[in-house]
């Protein structure tokens, strides 16, 4: 670990990067299968399932998959050169996933972490140190640089971004246009991830048929879903629709469920208690819209709205607090969609139908439309953006 007056390098230097590779090469996914392996087996993860999700997705056959998944055979193609990563502060292993994505399109990185230390990070950098320390991957330590430096320090912001072929903008709408503001190169490709949020859709009727292991397995999956992260996440829900005939009766049924999962699991933040309980008082003055409310603990508030309508707007919230609301024609999905939507989780509805559904209504927004429990599995479609391709550069030859 070096320490550079306010910069601290968790992992290399900005100097040293000067490696390139092709998308998905050998070396990477060898380097990625042995982070893995160690992450797993030497660190114990279990109290950071987060961790125990990033070993899983750096394993081996899963990387070689996305690599049979989006690498065109007939293509040559090579990483755009070095990448800047700003990553956000909610999400602890937020960097890791970005710096994989430009190790595997075959790019050097700098990464800068959150200026709060968080454990899973520590974990995470003494981890991949002591893989780069092996032989073998000599050439992709000179492909890693994270740093951890104050916001507020903005030289060093400034700095990366002008010696970078691409920006990785994790964060907030004034984060994201704040940093464009620095100087880049002329080819310079920014790639921003604003803040979103999401909502979930489920089918009423067939949740209430569930056998009662199923039911608490679809819980714990919306469980992962949103708590797992405070309900930080952009792709966690926010808004819950319900269509079906029997609503009131699936909804007391679910949320119950959820309430005793979350007492029984959820370690709520201080913080959370006022925060939730003030949300709702501003709520209950300012929406018109509500229909009812109710408190089942500290961290799950659900408010009931009387309909979405076109140019529907909710703010995101966190640490259990949800809106709920029925929906009879599921085009009204339409009164919600717009460019700040990303991801709808689903139950109850089949895969066919959903691509069909999506196939016949064109919506402004939504990138993504997974099953519960699938909410937070990133990937290298993210945000509508095919980092495969955006990441890296095709050789033309005729």
């Amino acid at each position: 670990m070096k320490t550079d007056k306010n910069i601290e390098y968790l992992i290399g230097k900005e100097a040293k990067l000067n490696s390139l590779l092709e998308p998905f090469s050998p070396k990477i996914i060898k380097f990625l299968d042995d982070f893995s392996k160690l992450l797993d087996n030497k660190f114990n993860n279990k109290n950071f399932p987060d961790l125990k999700a990033l070993s899983f997705f750096c394993r081996k056959n899963n990387i070689l998959g996305l690599k049979n998944k989006h690498q065109n055979k007939d293509t040559i193609r090579f990483g755009l050169g070095l990448l800047f990563h700003i990553t956000p502060s909610n999400i602890p292993t937020n960097f890791a996933y970005s710096l994989i994505f430009g190790l595997i399109t075959g790019n050097s990185n700098i990464v800068k972490v959150p200026s709060k230390k968080f454990d899973e990070i520590e974990i995470i950098c003494k981890s991949i140190n002591y893989v780069l320390n092996k032989k073998k991957h000599f050439q992709i330590k000179n492909m890693i640089a994270v740093a951890r430096y104050h916001s507020d320090n903005q030289i060093f912001t400034k700095n990366f971004s002008s010696i970078c072929d691409a920006r990785l903008i994790w964060g907030g709408n004034k984060t994201i246009t704040d940093i464009k503001k620095f100087e880049t190169k002329a080819k310079n490709i920014d790639i921003p991830f604003a803040d979103r949020y999401s909502i979930s859709l489920i089918n009423s009727d067939k949740f209430l048929k569930l056998s009662n292991y199923k039911v608490k397995n679809l819980i714990k999956n919306f469980y992962n879903d949103t708590y797992a992260v405070d309900q930080n996440a952009c792709s966690s829900p926010h808004l819950i629709l319900w269509q079906g005939k029997f609503n009131r009766k699936a909804k007391n049924k679910f949320w119950l469920h959820l309430d005793n999962l979350v007492r029984e699991k959820y370690d709520s933040p201080l913080i959370s208690t006022v925060d939730n309980y003030s949300k709702l008082v501003s709520e209950l003055i300012k929406n018109k819209n509500i229909y009812s409310y109710k408190s089942f603990n500290k961290s799950l508030y659900v408010v009931t709205l009387k309909k979405i309508y076109p140019q529907f707007f909710i703010e995101k919230t966190k640490w259990g607090f949800f809106y709920e609301c029925n929906i009879k024609n599921l085009k009204k999905i339409n009164h919600v969609s717009n460019r700040n939507l990303q991801t709808l989780t689903y139950f109850g509805f089949s895969k066919k139908f959903i691509k069909t559904f999506f196939e016949r209504n064109n919506f402004n927004g939504i990138d993504r439309v997974v099953p519960f429990g699938q909410a937070l599995n990133i990937n290298l479609i993210w945000d509508g953006y095919d980092l495969t391709k955006i990441l890296s550069r095709e050789v033309e030859i005729k």
